[in-house]
């Protein structure tokens, strides 16, 4: 493992900021965007650690430095938000995208051409004052074919063929809110979605069963959710009550959902836990974050915690640099 894994932290109005000593200093690392954008998605190369991609209000921007310097990717995504980013660990020129409003993207030479994918979203949330917006995009660990995407408020879609045709798969979710998306590998794979009222789990992508979260939380009001990688077979939800919220917590199951534990991080998060983070470079390393700002570290599994001396006004994207 890296003895200096740096962290990467993306704020809504103060661009991406850089931590190379596991979140005890900080430093701005913004050069060649606009350095008050707001970054929802940030994405690293599974081939090269100083190979980022950061998602803003209005466009896609690459660093091949580490964050040093930035360049913009010309796109048909110029002006939309980009909400979620998927480097295919195969074949890292493979990269998908997703807007708000909701729209994929995918691009197979590196970022040198884009297509709109053809894949039927909503145009509005019947009922929710809110725009549609892909939130979630996972490829699958063991089929990179195998995309998955989780819209809000518009539930989940799938292809099986590398994003060339998509297809609906949001039978019996608690909500189509979909906030975050994680595969969990087995004999018997399992999509587990988070949704702004519980957990739900899918085995055969289409039909899905809530866990019933509410009975273990004290908030069904889930955002983030991580399959820890590192041989534990955790699932981990970040959770609170609502969007921001004021409160939240960290949530971890081995069991599929069967019983629960709560990750003691010192006290309540000052608001809703919005997303976990890891890296399969560092496997023992997770990062939660709540959406008003504060971050957890564990370097250790996820058996202890520390909150971040550093807290930032409003952060949407993290991630881990080996």
């Amino acid at each position: 493992m890296a003895t200096n894994p740096i962290i990467y932290t993306g704020t809504v109005g103060q661009s991406v900021w850089r931590s190379r000593d596991g979140g005890e200093s900080w430093e701005r690392a913004t050069q060649g965007m606009f350095s008050e954008s707001d970054i929802r998605a940030l994405a690293i190369s599974p081939d090269d650690a100083a190979v980022l991609l950061a998602g803003t209000e209005a466009d896609l921007y690459r660093t091949e430095d580490g964050g040093d310097t930035w360049a913009l990717v010309d796109s048909p995504m110029n002006e939309l938000q980009i909400w979620a980013l998927a480097i295919d660990p195969t074949n890292t020129d493979t990269v998908y995208a997703g807007t708000c409003p909701s729209a994929l993207f995918r691009t197979r030479d590196g970022g040198e051409s884009w297509q709109e994918l053809d894949v039927e979203l909503a145009d509005e949330c019947v009922g929710v004052p809110i725009v549609p917006r892909v939130t979630s995009i996972v490829i699958d660990p063991d089929d990179s074919q195998t995309v998955y995407a989780g819209i809000e408020v518009d539930g989940m879609r799938i292809s099986r063929d590398g994003g060339d045709t998509w297809r609906e798969g949001s039978d019996g979710l608690s909500s189509l809110d979909i906030h975050g998306l994680a595969v969990v590998p087995g004999p018997t794979k399992t999509l587990v979605a988070s949704t702004n009222n519980d957990v739900c789990l899918t085995t055969d992508m289409q039909n899905w069963t809530p866990l019933n979260v509410r009975a273990h939380y004290p908030w069904p009001y889930c955002r983030g959710v991580l399959h820890q990688s590192n041989g534990e077979n955790s699932i981990w939800v970040g959770a609170g009550n609502g969007p921001p919220g004021d409160e939240g917590g960290l949530f971890q199951t081995s069991d599929l959902g069967k019983t629960w534990q709560r990750a003691d991080l010192g006290g309540l998060a000052n608001s809703t836990i919005w997303a976990v983070v890891s890296n399969p470079a560092l496997p023992d390393w997770i990062v939660a974050y709540s959406v008003a700002g504060q971050l957890y570290l564990s370097t250790d599994g996820g058996q202890t915690w520390t909150k971040l001396e550093r807290e930032f006004g409003e952060v949407r994207a993290v991630a881990l640099a080996a």
